[in-house]
């Protein structure tokens, strides 16, 4: 069994059947990818995995644990991190007080603007934050202001955040939407480097093929809510079904 499992998902919205009988396994220590064009189900079912939604039909089970009806800090205690598309960060605090914001969250199940002032001086705090800086090469940067740093620093910060949790499972929803591709080459390095040196699992939402095919041992392709394929990146990139469905030739 992987570390996530989810069997028979299904999700409508009125007449809209946005997921139908998806079924999926993710391996621990992997990165999985969940491909396909706009409306796929694929935020959907990310939504379903953080407890932001409840599916009609089915099972989503992380270490044995069903998700199913949880809050989101409830999911977030569990050991499930979420990266969003757009970099959720407190824009007014400095780097490290949003990483010692995220540290409290984690001990008190909820985000408190107040926090960092609360934790500042405990010293197991702040040698956390420190060192999960330093593991994003951000601690030279500790006493920037978020607001005034570039979109791939912000989303390094919303990493760090998301690593002061120690998650076993990081979901991360366009990781790299927006960046120049310089930033995006470092973002990949970034993700490869925390997935080998924590051990931490990912599943990837992602339209960029070229982060999709850098970073990912097995790909879902979802077409109209339901799973077309999964195969490795190397079977995807060739797969008949995935090219005229969402890859197309320049795959």
């Amino acid at each position: 069994m992987g570390i996530l499992e989810v069997k028979g998902v299904g999700k409508r919205f009125g007449g809209l059947q946005a997921l139908s009988d998806v079924n999926l396994s993710v391996a621990e220590h992997s990165v999985h990818a969940i491909i396909g064009p706009n409306g796929a189900g694929k935020s959907t079912l990310l939504n379903v995995f953080v407890g932001k939604l409840i599916p009609d039909t089915g099972s989503v089970m992380f270490n044995g644990q069903s998700v199913l009806g949880r809050k989101p800090h409830e999911i977030n205690q569990m050991g499930i991190s979420r990266v969003f598309q757009t970099p959720e960060i407190f824009g007014d605090l400095t780097v490290m007080e949003n990483v010692m914001i995220s540290c409290f969250a984690k001990r008190d199940g909820a985000f408190r603007l107040h926090a960092f002032r609360t934790v500042a001086h405990e010293a197991d705090i702040v040698e956390h934050a420190e060192q999960v800086l330093e593991d994003v090469n951000m601690l030279d940067k500790r006493n920037m202001h978020a607001a005034s740093m570039s979109r791939g620093d912000k989303r390094r910060l919303e990493m760090a955040m998301c690593l002061s949790q120690d998650p076993q499972l990081l979901l991360l929803d366009e990781p790299t939407a927006g960046m120049a591709r310089a930033d995006t080459n470092n973002t990949i390095a970034l993700l490869k480097e925390i997935n080998q040196k924590r051990d931490i699992t990912m599943v990837i939402i992602e339209h960029d093929m070229h982060v999709v095919f850098s970073l990912a041992d097995r790909i879902t392709v979802l077409a109209q809510g339901t799973p077309l394929v999964e195969d490795t990146p190397e079977r995807i990139k060739g797969h008949p079904k995935v090219k005229e469905a969402y890859l197309g030739e320049s795959a």
